[in-house]
């Protein structure tokens, strides 16, 4: 498939990786397929294998697909995550020396609306899946890696519960960028219980499909996680955000 004259002027790796996600998408290719071979890739876009490779490379970067080595490898397609979108935020905002306050007070507007979202549109799948990490969270107190395991999870469940896949997307970002372990942030066992019935409390608000109770409730979570950083952590939360 060749592309049309009237877009050559524009850097052609980067419209042979467009062109690939598009034909990725109309042949209903997904995590674990394998893209043609590089021959026939290189005929069907009529490029050179230089174009083709910078190409390939791109998507690699942005997570859409893998590149495997040796005998029976090649471009396979993955599921991406936030994680591109999360490196190419913390590039921008390290370049703007903002600092990781900017990144909770993005979570203080977002993650009310989310929920408010979510009231209206979890599933009982998701809801089992909430109540789940919130008696995982409640049952093991102690780690804390599993407390912050379902931490995350909890939040992710609620985004794609919102029925808004930005909000999926941007919250794995944000989450991403804001990594307690990578900032320093310890959570004591009583800071842990206070998360902990916060959950419940926004759980039982979704369950209940009242948007209002949820928005509230999120939004006094998020505004607490914020005091507790803010006071326990005054330097930190004010430092810039650095691509580590």
């Amino acid at each position: 498939m060749s592309l049309p004259a009237s877009r050559r002027p524009q850097k052609m790796a980067l419209l042979v990786a467009q062109q690939i996600v598009t034909d990725i998408q109309t042949r209903g290719a997904g995590p674990g397929d394998r893209l043609p071979p590089e021959k026939q890739m290189l005929e069907e876009y009529q490029i050179g294998r230089g174009t083709l490779r910078e190409s390939l490379r791109f998507l690699e970067l942005q997570g859409l697909i893998s590149l495997k080595p040796g005998p029976g490898g090649g471009p396979i397609v993955e599921r991406p995550n936030g994680t591109g979108l999360a490196t190419s935020l913390t590039l921008l905002l390290q370049l703007e020396n903002a600092p990781y306050r900017d990144v909770v007070e993005a979570r203080e507007t977002i993650e009310p609306a989310m929920a408010r979202y979510a009231a209206s549109r979890i599933t009982d799948e998701e809801l089992a899946a909430l109540k789940e990490s919130v008696d995982r969270m409640s049952e093991h107190i102690k780690d804390e890696e599993i407390f912050a395991e379902t931490n995350h999870e909890f939040h992710e469940v609620i985004a794609k519960a919102s029925g808004n896949s930005l909000f999926t997307h941007m919250i794995d970002a944000l989450t991403g960028i804001l990594d307690g372990t990578t900032m320093g942030i310890e959570y004591p066992e009583h800071r842990r219980k206070h998360v902990v019935e916060a959950h419940r409390r926004i759980y039982e608000a979704l369950a209940s499909r009242d948007a209002a109770a949820a928005s509230n409730t999120m939004l006094e979570h998020i505004e607490e996680y914020s005091k507790y950083i803010s006071r326990k952590y005054p330097d930190t939360i004010m430092e810039p955000i650095s691509w580590e």
